[in-house]
């Protein structure tokens, strides 16, 4: 068995296009941070990354496609995310406003909203992200 299957799950956004596209970007080596909400963190339980930890990328497919290793992990309010963590994403923005409008899109879209359990959930200056960098360690 790979060691990489005793490793648990990254997943970026949900499965599908998104994923599809974030995932891509991870492989090629544009994607180095992404960032996430503590409250899904709390909601469903899940103790924070740590520098050195390591985790299996799955496509949309369920498919392991990488391992990477947490490099960073910041909790920080939304508003002081910097130009380079958002630049750093690998989603193309240029500007910490344009990355902030799509990452709002996301997470107050319904997918977002249901699997936090709140259909009113929305972001503001003071909400906690945990912006994380991380590092390709294998390609499986």
């Amino acid at each position: 068995m790979p060691a990489h299957e005793d490793l648990p799950p990254f997943e970026f956004a949900f499965p599908g296009p998104l994923r599809d596209q974030l995932v891509a970007a991870v492989l090629s080596g544009a994607k180095t941070t992404t960032t996430g909400l503590l409250a899904d963190y709390e909601h469903e339980g899940d103790p924070l990354p740590g520098a050195g930890d390591r985790f299996q990328v799955p496509d949309s497919d369920g498919r392991t496609v990488a391992v990477i290793e947490m490099t960073e992990v910041r909790v920080l309010r939304l508003a002081d995310v910097d130009l380079r963590h958002a630049v750093d994403e690998g989603e193309g923005h240029e500007t910490v406003s344009g990355w902030r409008a799509d990452h709002e899109r996301f997470w107050h879209g319904p997918k977002m909203r249901e699997a936090l359990g709140d259909p009113e959930f929305r972001v503001d200056d003071d909400t906690r992200v945990v912006a994380e960098r991380f590092r390709v360690v294998e390609l499986p």
